[in-house]
């Protein structure tokens, strides 16, 4: 299987404007996916009868096949990117509310006492205590959940959107490789650069674990 190097340059533009498409799309769907998770996360800490519901649903919606998420969403969004963000942000549910979850539960309760000892109230509690002792646990969420959406974003080709996924339709249709071989390359490098900004992101965010390697 051979690359014609020649096709890639002259399809610059175009390459880079499906590659700016699929990432805009996957990264609106980890955004809308943490606003929505964060509060249900919340909700399923707090109100433990709650618990099992919610990341049971979410389990269920993550079941259902990708492509016939897209066909279902298409009579209210229709073909538009719309579409494509919806169904990738239902994927994305399921991580990010789980790990966000598990990360509220990791906080010690000696902690959040402390915190009440002091007068703090709860909200205040969630937010400058519970929140980011469990951001490395949550970070790891939204890590799997952008690679997750950067590789599925290809499947909403059939909807007519896809970003670099309209590289593969393209190359299968004309049993031409060159465009299969790119678009995958450009999807992987996609992945490995969003997952590394993230590592970076969370070492900026949590610099206290840091220190205890460090002590360590």
């Amino acid at each position: 299987m051979t690359i014609d190097w020649s096709w890639i340059g002259d399809h610059t533009d175009d390459l880079t404007t499906l590659t700016l498409s699929h990432l805009q799309a996957a990264l609106s769907a980890v955004f809308f996916g943490v606003l929505i998770s964060l509060p249900l996360a919340v909700v399923a800490h707090r109100i433990r009868p709650l618990r099992g519901l919610l990341l049971g649903l979410s389990n269920v919606l993550f079941t259902i096949p990708s492509i016939a998420v897209f066909v279902l969403l298409l009579p209210v969004s229709g073909l538009t990117r719309t579409t494509t963000v919806i169904g990738l942000t239902i994927y994305t549910l399921v991580v990010l509310l789980r790990n966000t979850v598990e990360g509220l539960d990791s906080v010690p309760a000696r902690t959040k006492e402390a915190a009440k000892a002091m007068g703090t109230r709860p909200f205040r509690t969630l937010v400058t205590v519970e929140l980011p002792l469990a951001l490395p646990v949550i970070m790891a969420g939204v890590r799997i959940a952008t690679v997750m959406s950067i590789s599925l974003v290809s499947v909403a080709t059939y909807i007519g959107d896809g970003g670099l996924g309209q590289l593969f339709t393209d190359g299968f249709q004309r049993n031409f490789p060159t465009p299969v071989i790119v678009g995958v390359v450009l999807t992987l490098l996609l992945a490995l650069v969003a997952d590394a900004l993230l590592v970076a992101l969370q070492y900026v965010l949590t610099p206290w674990t840091h220190r205890k390697q460090k002590a360590a």
